[in-house]
């Protein structure tokens, strides 16, 4: 099965943004008191926008939506400044954007994180590639797993999304993939495990970026 055009999902899947958010997200509970996390444990709070993420590094029994909301004010604030500090490109990202660049393939990232700082993500840290287009979490469109991000982009570059392969590293992007009518590929190299990852509809399971280039016209 070859296909025309790829939906990348932005962190755990492009980029390692796991010491930046967890620092970010530390600061925030150390000043209100409350115990922070290991880097490591970021893993499973983040994915579903930065309300969830505070809401599950808080203490169970904090997380009234006074705090939630405080919280996630704070956060907002810090991570605007300090989002690409210690941001990486995963090993193989650029050779693969390489290669697709030389293709012409038709490139998107849809995301959860603001949309904002999606597009500052995307135009510091891999300024060197062409993304048709760049969507982060937008206020008159519904967050991931709905598809309708992903959907909208295949309007936009006239494919169908029949003829679009997606690649996420979580259960939210392979639901997404899944809802939209795409070809699911989970990211081993990303924040959640392959029981996840195929429990949510991941077609196939890649453990290199280099993988996805037998899937592309």
């Amino acid at each position: 099965m070859q296909f025309k055009g790829i939906i990348f999902d932005l962190d755990g899947t492009l980029l390692n943004t796991l010491d930046d958010i967890g620092s970010c997200a530390n600061r925030v509970l150390k000043k209100r008191g409350f115990p922070g996390h290991e880097t490591s444990e970021y893993r499973y709070f983040i994915g579903d926008g930065a309300a969830m993420l505070i809401q599950r590094a808080l203490p169970e029994k904090n997380r009234d939506p006074d705090t939630v909301a405080a919280g996630v004010k704070e956060f907002k604030a810090l991570y605007q400044k300090n989002c690409d500090l210690r941001t990486v490109l995963y090993p193989g990202i650029p050779e693969l954007l390489d290669e697709l660049a030389v293709r012409k393939t038709k490139k998107a990232v849809l995301s959860n994180k603001p949309h904002e700082l999606t597009v500052r993500s995307v135009k510091n840290l891999l300024t060197k590639w062409r993304f048709d287009l760049v969507f982060g979490q937008r206020d008159h469109a519904p967050r991931k797993p709905d598809p309708a991000g992903a959907l909208e982009i295949a309007a936009h570059l006239d494919i169908l999304p029949s003829d679009f392969l997606y690649l996420g590293d979580s259960s939210v992007d392979m639901k997404t993939a899944v809802s939209a009518g795409m070809f699911p590929v989970g990211a081993l190299w990303g924040y959640r495990e392959e029981e996840e990852l195929r429990e949510n509809g991941a077609r196939m399971l890649i453990n290199n970026p280099h993988e996805i280039l037998e899937l592309i016209v």
